[in-house]
């Protein structure tokens, strides 16, 4: 039933498209846009017309960023630890970042392997990570603890097999099922430090 215009109505059923939020959420959210029209409804909509200019992937690790490459990417002392981490999605990625991890480098996938859904090797960044392992001395499979997650580390390990190049993953801290963006970052940053060989 609408509460408004066609305008707040399509405001409303967009932001209820987001992750978290259904459609009480977005109705409370666009109710105190609306309210707050000055301090927080005109910046945001003048926010989102520079983002969507701006906003891009980075072309070396897949990240987000204004620019690619991407400030992590961009910055020389990443490169001295060696390692690479390779994540699902941008959120992993941030996470991590969030759990000062250190001065590492980044791989995201854009997905997993999920052959009942129709995604294969081909479908996300498997061959673009198999071409930077030579750079890097340990790789570490940082997927989610998914059986979705832990085939596509199978798989990348299988292609990786004969490299010189060390092959890790988080260590078991890491619950069944849960995913890397919904973690806090004390146990991230443990289970990185914990991580073990494949």
């Amino acid at each position: 039933m609408a509460n408004g215009g066609p305008e707040i109505e399509q405001l409303i059923q967009l932001l209820a498209r987001l992750p978290g939020l259904g459609p009480r959420s977005a109705r409370r959210a666009v109710l105190q846009l609306i309210k707050k029209k000055e301090q927080l409804m005109i910046p945001l909509s003048a926010a989102l017309d520079r983002a969507v200019v701006a906003v891009r992937s980075c072309e070396v690790c897949g990240n987000i960023d204004t620019g690619s490459p991407c400030t992590i990417c961009s910055d020389p002392r990443r490169g001295e630890s060696g390692m690479l981490i390779v994540v699902e999605d941008v959120a992993d990625l941030w996470a991590l970042e969030r759990a000062g991890v250190g001065a590492v480098r980044y791989h995201v996938l854009g997905g997993v392997l999920s052959p009942l859904d129709g995604v294969g090797p081909d479908d996300i960044t498997i061959n673009e990570l198999i071409a930077r392992a030579p750079d890097y001395s340990e790789i570490v499979l940082a997927v989610n603890a998914t059986v979705e997650g832990q085939t596509t580390a199978h798989y990348i390990t299988d292609r990786l097999a004969g490299s010189a190049v060390k092959i890790t993953r988080l260590a078991h801290g890491v619950p069944m099922g849960g995913e890397l963006d919904y973690l806090d970052e004390g146990t991230l940053s443990q289970a990185l430090k914990a991580r073990t060989s494949i």
